[in-house]
C-alpha cells in the first residue's frame, strides 16, 4: 500500500519513481516543473487515483466476500460430509441396481404403468394441494432435502428420475401455494407487477416441465455395425459449404474428407462456394475434389445446399460446415443406422469445438466447465432420439437423399433451416437418430458480439418456426415429438422473463410495492425447497453438461438481445435473414467490449442503486420488515453476481494464434540432424505446429531444422520442421512447408483421429452445487475487477493523449 502511494504522489510531482531522497526535493523545492500542469490535467490524475483506490477495495471486499460465502456454505457442507461418510458404510450402489432390476420388468408392462401413474397422480395430488402450517412446511422442506440427499448417491435410471420427481413434487407445492396465497394486492400498480412476475414463473414453470419429459429417458443409442461388402454400401456426398470464410480455415475441413474412411468410388466430395472465390476454385481442382458455386446467394446457407442437392446424386448427404473437421471413423459409425432403418431419414452427431468460446475464453473456464452447447448435445438431443425427435442442426449429419427431396430439400421458411427440416421429416413419418459420440469438431464463436450475433439467429429461427410450423397443431406428428419440439423453440423465449427476474426485488426496494403478497417467512420455506431439489436435481441429471448456476449467466448474456427478435418473429416471422457466424479471427490486444454489455451496464447500476436503497430500508425505513428487506437484498446480490459474471465475458480476452492449438497427449518421435531418434510426447497441435515433452537431457536450440512422426493408426508420418522454442523438457516446433499429401496424413494423425474427441470431458470438474455457486460469485466479483481495470485504463489512455496532444502543439 505505501509503495502505491508513493508511486501515485511520485507522478504528481513528475518524480520517476521510486526516486532518490535529492530528487524528491528538488522536485518539491527547487526544480521547477518542465510543463505546468493544467487543472484539467490534475483533475485526470486525482480521477486516476481514486480509481486505483477504489479498485484496491473492492479487490479486499471481494476476497472478504469469498470468506463470508465459505463460512455460510460451512454447515451444508458438514452435513453432506455426513452422508458422504454414511455412503460409505453401506453399499448404496448395489442397492440402487437391486431397485432397478426390480422395477424393469415391471415397468414393461402396460397395466403395471398405467397403474403406477395412476398412483402417482393421486399421491402427488394430495401432496401438492394439502396446506400445511409454517412448521409442518419446514420438515417437509427438510424431508425431501434429506431424501434427495440419499437419492442422488444411488446409480441406476431409476433413482434419478425419483430425483427428479421429488424436484416437480416441491415445484408443484410451490406453484398451488403461489398460485392460491400470494395473489392479493393492495394497488394497481402492485397487481401489474405481481402478474408480470408470476407470468415469468409461469413460463419457468412450463420450461422446467416440458424439460424434464424431454430428457427423462435419455436413449444412448450406439453405433449399428455395417452389413454387406464395401461394394454394396451406399453412396455418400460430402457437402462443404461456404461463404466469406478464409481459406485457411476450410483447409482442414476439406482435407479430413479426403480422409475418410469409405470406398473411393462411393465417396465424392463438394466445396459448395456461394463466394465465388477464384483461389477456392483453384484450391478444389488442386486436391482433387468439386466444386460448385450458383449466381446468387438466394435462401443463404439453405440455398446453397438445395443448389447442390440438385447437381449431385448420392444416396446418403453428410454435411459439414467448412469449420468443422470429421473423423476417419465417421461415416463408418453413422451409416449402418441407415441400412438397419429403412425409415431412418437423418442422423445427428454432436457440434465438438476444440477452441474456447467467449465464456470459456474470457472467464478462464475451457475444458474445466462444460461450455453452453453441453447441455443440448450432451442431454437434450439424447432425450429428443428416446422419443424419436431428434433435431438436425446444419452440420455433423447424414441426411437419405430420398425423403429430403420428398419433402422439397432443406427448409428455406425460416433462418433456421435444420431443425425446420428435421421438423418437416418427422412430420413425413420418417425417423432419425443421435449417437452421442464426437465425431467432427470445429471452431466455437470468436467474440462475445458474434456469439451474440448467432443466438439472436437462432432465436428468431425458433419463434418464426414456432409461428409458421407449430409443433403443437398439424399432422404427423406423435404427441412427445410435439412436446420436444416446443420445448426447444420455447427455450428461446427465456429473455422478457429473465430480465423480470433480474429487476424484480427493484419493486419493494425503491417504492416498497409488495408484489409477493406473502410473509418472507413462508416465501423462504416454499422458496428454498423448490430451489434447492432443483438444484440438486439438475447436478444429478445434467452436470456433466451443464454447471450449477451456469444457466443463469447464459441467459443474462442473451436476454436482452434475443427479447426483442423472439417477439418480431412472432409479429412478423418471415422477417429476418441468414448471417453467417464469423470463424478463424484474432484478437489482437484486450480490451473490454463497452457496446455489447451495454444492457449489463444499465441493470447492474440499477441493482446497485436498489441494493443501496435495500441497505436503508433494512437500517432505517423499514426496521419492521427485516426478513422481506433482506429477502430481496438477497435476491439483488445474487443478480448482481450473476450480472458481474456477464461483465466478465465482455471483457475480451487476447487471442494471438491464427490456428488453434489443441491439447492432447500422443507418441511422437523427434528425429535430429546427428541421426538420434528421441521419443517424446505431442503435448498439442495445430495444423502450423507442434508442442513436445521431451526428455530434459535433450538438446536441442532455437532455429534447428528436425523432422518430427505422428502415426494414424498403424502408420508413421514424418514431416519437416524448425525448432521455434526450445526449453528444457519441452520443444515449439514449426512445419515447413508441407506437401498436399502430407497435409492430408497431418491431419489424419491429429484432428481426424477416431478417438480425437472422445475423451474430451476427462477434464471436466465435477459439478458440485456449492461449489459451483460460490465459483459463479467469484467470477460475478472478478467481472467488477476487470470492469474498474477497464475504466482505469480508459481514464488513463485519454490522459495520456491529452497529454501527447499538449506536447504536440507546445
Amino acid at each position: 500500500m505505501r509503495r502505491r502511494a508513493l508511486h501515485w504522489l511520485a507522478l504528481q510531482l513528475q518524480v520517476p519513481p521510486p526516486g532518490n531522497p535529492q530528487a524528491w526535493l528538488r522536485a518539491l523545492l527547487l526544480q521547477p516543473t518542465q510543463t505546468r500542469i493544467t487543472p484539467q490535467a490534475m483533475a485526470w490524475d486525482v480521477l486516476l487515483g481514486l480509481w486505483h483506490w477504489i479498485g484496491w477495495g473492492a479487490a479486499r471486499m471481494g476476497q472478504g466476500l469469498a470468506l463470508l460465502l465459505q463460512a455460510a456454505a460451512w454447515p451444508l457442507r458438514a452435513c453432506m460430509a455426513a452422508l458422504d461418510r454414511l455412503a460409505q458404510r453401506h453399499d448404496f450402489v448395489t442397492f440402487g441396481l437391486r431397485i432397478e432390476a426390480a422395477l424393469a420388468p415391471r415397468l414393461e408392462n402396460r397395466k403395471f404403468q398405467w397403474l403406477l401413474l395412476t398412483a402417482i397422480a393421486v399421491l402427488a395430488t394430495l401432496v401438492l394441494t394439502t396446506p400445511f402450517s409454517a412448521l409442518g412446511q419446514f420438515f417437509f422442506m427438510v424431508l425431501c432435502w434429506g431424501s434427495a440427499m440419499v437419492l442422488r448417491r444411488l446409480p441406476g435410471r431409476f433413482p434419478s428420475l425419483a430425483l427428479a420427481s421429488l424436484s416437480m413434487v416441491t415445484l408443484g407445492r410451490y406453484v398451488w401455494w403461489r398460485l392460491t396465497s400470494t395473489l392479493d394486492f393492495d394497488s394497481p400498480s402492485e397487481a401489474a407487477l405481481g402478474y408480470g412476475l408470476l407470468a415469468a414463473e409461469a413460463y419457468t414453470w412450463l420450461i422446467v416441465l416440458l424439460g424434464f419429459v424431454q430428457t427423462a429417458w435419455p436413449l444412448k443409442r450406439e453405433p449399428a455395425l455395417l452389413v454387406g461388402t464395401p461394394d454394396t454400401w451406399p453412396t455418400v456426398d460430402v457437402f462443404i459449404p461456404t461463404y466469406n470464410e478464409d481459406l485457411s480455415v476450410v483447409q482442414p475441413t476439406v482435407l479430413a474428407a479426403l480422409g475418410l474412411d469409405w470406398p473411393r468410388d462411393k465417396l465424392r466430395i463438394y466445396l459448395l462456394d456461394d463466394g465465388r472465390r477464384p483461389e477456392f476454385r483453384d484450391y478444389a481442382e488442386a486436391v482433387g475434389i468439386h466444386y460448385l458455386d450458383r449466381p446468387d446467394n438466394r435462401h443463404a446457407k439453405a440455398g446453397n445446399l438445395n443448389h447442390a442437392l440438385h447437381q449431385t446424386d448420392g444416396e446418403l448427404v453428410a454435411i459439414f460446415d467448412c469449420d468443422h473437421i470429421p473423423t476417419r471413423l465417421f461415416l463408418k459409425t453413422c451409416v449402418g443406422w441407415f441400412q438397419r432403418e429403412a425409415q431412418c431419414a437423418m442422423l445427428q452427431t454432436p457440434h465438438h469445438f476444440f477452441s474456447p468460446d467467449p465464456f470459456e475464453r474470457n472467464l478462464g473456464t475451457f475444458r474445466r466447465v462444460p461450455n453452453e452447447g453441453s447441455l443440448f448435445y450432451g442431454l437434450i438431443q439424447d432425450g429428443n432420439d428416446f422419443w424419436n425427435a431428434t433435431f438436425f442442426c446444419g452440420s455433423c449429419a447424414l441426411i437419405r437423399r430420398a425423403p429430403l427431396m420428398e419433402i422439397g430439400g432443406i427448409a428455406v421458411e425460416t433462418v433456421t433451416e435444420d431443425a425446420h427440416t428435421a421438423l418437416k421429416l418427422h412430420r413425413r413419418g420418417y425417423t432419425s437418430a443421435y449417437i452421442n459420440q464426437p465425431l467432427a469438431a470445429g471452431l466455437a464463436t470468436e467474440s462475445l458480439s458474434a456469439h451474440v450475433g448467432q443466438r439472436i439467429r437462432w432465436a428468431r429461427g425458433m419463434a418464426q418456426i414456432f409461428r409458421l410450423d407449430n409443433p403443437m397443431f398439424g399432422k404427423g406428428l406423435s404427441l412427445w415429438q410435439r412436446l420436444c419440439y416446443s420445448t426447444a423453440m420455447l427455450h428461446f423465449f427465456f429473455g422478457l422473463p429473465r430480465l423480470v427476474f433480474l429487476t424484480a426485488p427493484m419493486a419493494y426496494l425503491f417504492f416498497e410495492w409488495h408484489i409477493i403478497n406473502a410473509s418472507a417467512t413462508m416465501l423462504a420455506l416454499y422458496v428454498i425447497p423448490y430451489i434447492t431439489l432443483s438444484t440438486l436435481a439438475n447436478a444429478h441429471l445434467q452436470g456433466e453438461s451443464r454447471h450449477t448456476a451456469w444457466a443463469d449467466v447464459y441467459e443474462t448474456v442473451l436476454a436482452a438481445y434475443v427479447m426483442v427478435p423472439t417477439a418480431l418473429a412472432m409479429i412478423r416471422p418471415r422477417s429476418g435473414s441468414f448471417n453467417v457466424t464469423a470463424k478463424g479471427g484474432l484478437v489482437a490486444k484486450s480490451y473490454f467490449d463497452w457496446v455489447i454489455s451495454t444492457p449489463y451496464s444499465i441493470l447492474v447500476l440499477l441493482n446497485l442503486a436498489a441494493f443501496c436503497m435495500g441497505l436503508l430500508r433494512l437500517f432505517v425505513l423499514n426496521v419492521h420488515e427485516t426478513g422481506t428487506v433482506a429477502m430481496n437484498l438477497a435476491w439483488t446480490a445474487y443478480s448482481m453476481l450473476i450480472l458481474g459474471a456477464a461483465m466478465g465475458v465482455a471483457s475480451e480476452a487476447r487471442q494471438v494464434r491464427r490456428t488453434q492449438r489443441v491439447q492432447t497427449r500422443l507418441p511422437a518421435v523427434l528425429y535430429l540432424d546427428n541421426g538420434q531418434a528421441v521419443h517424446c510426447e505431442c503435448q498439442d497441435y495445430s495444423m502450423s505446429g507442434l508442442g513436445l515433452r521431451t526428455p530434459i537431457a535433450t538438446q536441442v536450440q532455437a532455429g534447428e531444422r528436425v523432422h518430427v512422426s505422428l502415426w494414424a493408426g498403424a502408420e508413421e508420418h514424418s514431416f519437416s520442421a524448425q525448432v521455434l522454442l526450445s526449453k528444457p523438457g519441452s520443444l515449439g516446433l514449426q512445419f515447413e512447408a508441407l506437401t498436399h499429401p502430407q497435409k492430408v496424413h497431418l491431419v489424419q494423425c491429429t484432428f481426424a483421429r477416431p478417438d480425437a474427441w472422445l475423451n474430451w470431458k476427462e477434464t471436466h470438474d465435477a459439478d458440485r452445487p456449492l461449489q459451483g455457486l460460490q465459483e459463479i460469485a467469484l467470477l460475478g466479483l472478478g467481472g467488477y475487477w476487470k470492469l474498474l481495470l477497464s475504466v482505469r485504463d480508459h481514464f488513463r489512455d485519454a490522459l495520456l493523449q491529452r497529454r501527447a496532444a499538449k506536447a504536440g502543439k507546445a
